[in-house]
């Protein structure tokens, strides 16, 4: 029996790919099922699956619907090279980005991760762009995304000014993840800094032009408002096989029973709670970094690598417990803004912007730049206390 087979460079071991899937397989559905019980599980998988589909997904879609009418309109309407102009001193020497990828800042700060996809999509926005600072968008937007929301629930928390140190801290990780990004994704395409140089578009600077469609003013706002919003849908349509695997995956390993006197119940958003557990083990270095007074706190960042909006909930409940204070809510928001439930939207995302192959560099980098988010905000504050 032969138990090498050879592929003329490489020699491969025959199913090996197989036996690693059936063995990953195996240790995840075996340790939820042990956990839950077999029939609790997938009912639990089933029912997560289809309220992300109807809550987030169709949520999703709308804010992709909307964002792509704006971008459309912005496009139409020269909106987007107005902000290439005005924000270029900013944009080239802190991300070294055109100065329209502030646009995919305000729409997500205002709406959620995938609607800088809409824009993206938009073929005279992404002509701004090199293809090596396309992936880079992914990064850009999820740093921002929910940023409105995450902001105004900690100020109506009577936490202004740790809002606005989390944002600050946000800023300086999202600088970093594109950065990181932007070096690897040029390492992986080969782009050396000599082609850059000899290829870099001198766009932001000399087009002074607005193109205009054909059509009065009412005719062309209808038409790029109808066509963006139409791209929207095609966007929102394309995420929901990222968003409906990676998430429920992220949901059964970050919650526990919906009613622990109850035990599990096969409900939507139960969990084995595994996330919040390797938490606790990384507690002292929690405390170097963030300043975080109990391990329960870490319970927040980890919970908002899969949805912000889950762990914000959390934080009453912290509060009322005396778990955190304010350092710990600069920290959540600058850390929940930045990373805004990015493992369950990058995937997705980046499929959308023909980058998959790049999806493991992309984590990688944002889980960087969430970090130094959480760092950055938690000395910051420091700092602004001693002055």
């Amino acid at each position: 029996m032969q138990n090498i087979a050879v592929n003329k460079d490489k020699k491969v071991i025959p199913y090996l790919d197989t036996i690693a899937f059936l063995a990953i397989i195996s240790i995840f559905f075996g340790y939820i099922g042990i956990k839950m019980g077999i029939s609790n599980m997938f009912s639990t998988i089933m029912a997560t699956a289809y309220q992300l589909l109807i809550d987030t997904v169709l949520y999703i879609m709308a804010i992709a619907v909307l964002a792509g009418a704006f971008g459309k309109l912005a496009t139409e309407f020269g909106v987007v090279k107005l902000l290439n102009k005005v924000f270029l001193p900013l944009m080239r020497p802190l991300y070294n980005l055109p100065g329209v990828a502030s646009l995919g800042i305000i729409t997500t700060y205002l709406s959620d991760n995938p609607a800088i996809i809409s824009l993206a999509k938009d073929e005279e926005y992404i002509s701004y762009f090199e293809e090596y600072e396309t992936p880079c968008l992914c990064n850009l937007g999820t740093a921002f995304g929910m940023g409105l929301i995450v902001t105004t629930f900690m100020i109506g928390l009577g936490y202004f000014k740790e809002a606005i140190v989390g944002n600050a801290g946000a800023i300086v990780g999202s600088i970093v993840s594109v950065r990181i990004m932007a070096y690897r994704t040029r390492k992986a395409m080969g782009i050396d800094k000599d082609y850059i140089e000899k290829n870099k578009k001198d766009k932001d600077l000399s087009d002074d032009l607005i193109e205009k469609s054909e059509g009065s003013f009412f005719e062309r706002f209808l038409t790029a408002f109808l066509e963006g919003g139409k791209l929207g849908v095609d966007i929102g349509l394309s995420i929901i096989p990222g968003v409906l695997v990676i998430c429920t995956i992220i949901m059964i390993l970050t919650f526990g029973p919906s009613d622990p006197s109850l035990g599990y119940q096969g409900l939507a958003f139960e969990g084995v709670e595994l996330l919040p557990k390797i938490g606790e083990l990384i507690s002292p270095l929690s405390k170097l970094l963030f300043g975080f007074e109990r391990p329960e706190a870490i319970a927040f960042p980890i919970t908002a690598l899969g949805a912000v909006g889950a762990a914000l909930s959390l934080i009453p409940n912290f509060l009322k417990n005396g778990i955190i204070g304010s350092n710990e809510i600069a920290v959540f928001t600058a850390m929940g803004m930045c990373w805004s439930g990015f493992l369950s939207t990058h995937v997705a995302m980046l499929d959308a912007l023909g980058h998959r192959k790049l999806i493991s560099k992309a984590i990688i980098s944002h889980t960087i730049g969430g970090i130094v988010a959480g760092v950055s905000a938690h000395y910051i504050l420091i700092l602004i206390n001693i002055l």
